[in-house]
């Protein structure tokens, strides 16, 4: 690493460790980023000499290394961020990270409702095309309220549901289980549910271990809980292209911009890798990085 360099990158990080109280998780991450760029450059580098060419070829580099697109988004931000620290300082005359693209991460999922949104079509009453109330209630709660996939809310069985505990036995992909919190509204709009859903048996003389069902008393399907959401959502305004998962993706993406765990959210929503979880909350990778600095005990 040239003299220049690592000067400039050792005062940069200094600055972030003490006027903007950076974590030893944000330094450590920026160090091996910058330091990483510094080595591609060589030991005779300047900082005048480095253009937006400059930084591009270093970003195919890594990729030609093997590095994710989210890999190479954050070392960008990195230099983005020592950039405009070298610029403040007068070291540099331009940021040329500014004029380098971010790579173009997954596509993103449709728009997620605000909690406002949220609120407004859970306190309301069911409307009255709602064929079930307790049960589409029932169902809008849990999506949101925990953080289910579809095919886990139809999955549910009666004997999940852990009252004295507070918690209700999930599913998942892989035939991964998980426990998830069953409080506040949730847990009381599935107890309303679960007496509306008695009187339905009672009256056909039929039982079922599955906990949401017609009213003929069979399983209610994925299909269905599609239908009923949309239909719903719709007559309280909200867009057409509302869909059970979009209260999922909800679910986690208002918890961390609550200031969440994103590990915490990441074992709520069965996620086998947090970057699933990163990549979900749809947010940019730096935004990640400033939440999980604030929230994440071990970033303390």
């Amino acid at each position: 690493m040239s003299s220049e360099l690592q000067k400039g990158i050792r005062k940069f990080l200094d600055s972030l460790r003490g006027e903007r109280n950076a974590s030893v998780h944000t330094l450590r991450a920026y160090d091996n980023e910058l330091i990483r760029f510094a080595e591609y450059l060589g030991p005779e580098a300047r900082w005048k000499e480095i253009d937006h060419v400059t930084i591009r070829g270093f970003l195919s580099h890594l990729h030609g290394r093997g590095l994710s697109k989210v890999s190479v988004a954050r070392a960008l931000a990195a230099l983005r961020s020592m950039y405009k620290w070298l610029a403040r300082e007068g070291i540099v005359q331009q940021n040329p990270a500014k004029l380098v693209a971010s790579p173009r991460l997954p596509k993103k999922l449709p728009r997620v409702p605000t909690t406002e949104e949220i609120n407004g079509l859970l306190n309301a009453e069911m409307p009255e095309s709602a064929a079930f109330p307790e049960r589409d209630r029932a169902i809008f709660e849990l999506l949101y309220g925990c953080g289910l996939r579809n095919s886990e809310l139809v999955g549910t069985e009666l004997g999940d549901i852990e009252e004295a505990n507070g918690v209700i036995l999930i599913r998942g992909k892989g035939k991964k289980q998980r426990y998830v919190p069953l409080e506040g509204a949730a847990a009381d709009a599935l107890m309303i549910y679960r007496e509306a859903r008695q009187r339905v048996l009672n009256a056909i003389h039929k039982n079922t271990r599955r906990l949401f069902i017609n009213q003929r008393g069979g399983p209610l399907t994925t299909r269905s809980v599609r239908r009923i959401v949309k239909k719903i959502a719709v007559s309280r305004g909200l867009p057409p292209d509302m869909h059970p998962h979009t209260l999922r993706h909800a679910f986690g993406t208002h918890m961390l911009t609550e200031g969440a765990d994103l590990r915490a959210i990441q074992e709520l929503l069965g996620h086998e890798r947090l970057s699933t979880t990163q990549k979900y909350t749809q947010l940019s990778i730096t935004h990640v990085m400033e939440v999980y600095d604030k929230t994440h005990p071990r970033a303390k």
